[in-house]
């Protein structure tokens, strides 16, 4: 289990497991999410719910980890762009440390 900060003033948190990077990898939900200025707003959070919320709509398999996802971590109330912006660091974090991402 993992514990991103939150917000910048480092009252709120969100825990994040194993299996939800996994399925953050799974499904490549990072993949052409920010735009060429690398900015992480509001904008870039409501595309990755857009996009999740595509994926389960579609979803002709059981997509439990997906929903795990979403209710944990993507759309958990203290869930904003500062928080989005520490997920992906995590995750490009825990592929380096998998040796999946080269420096």
């Amino acid at each position: 289990m993992y514990t991103i900060q939150a917000n910048q003033s480092g009252t709120r948190s969100l825990n994040v497991s194993e299996e939800n990077l996994q399925t953050i990898e799974k499904y490549s939900l990072f993949q052409q999410l920010i735009d060429s200025n690398g900015i992480i707003d509001e904008s870039v959070l409501e595309k990755l719910k857009l996009n999740l919320r595509s994926l389960i709509g579609s979803a002709e398999e059981d997509c439990k980890e997906l929903l795990d996802l979403c209710l944990n971590v993507i759309y958990h109330d203290n869930m904003k762009a500062f928080g989005l912006h520490q997920l992906i660091m995590l995750y490009i974090k825990w592929e380096r440390e998998r040796g999946n991402i080269e420096i």
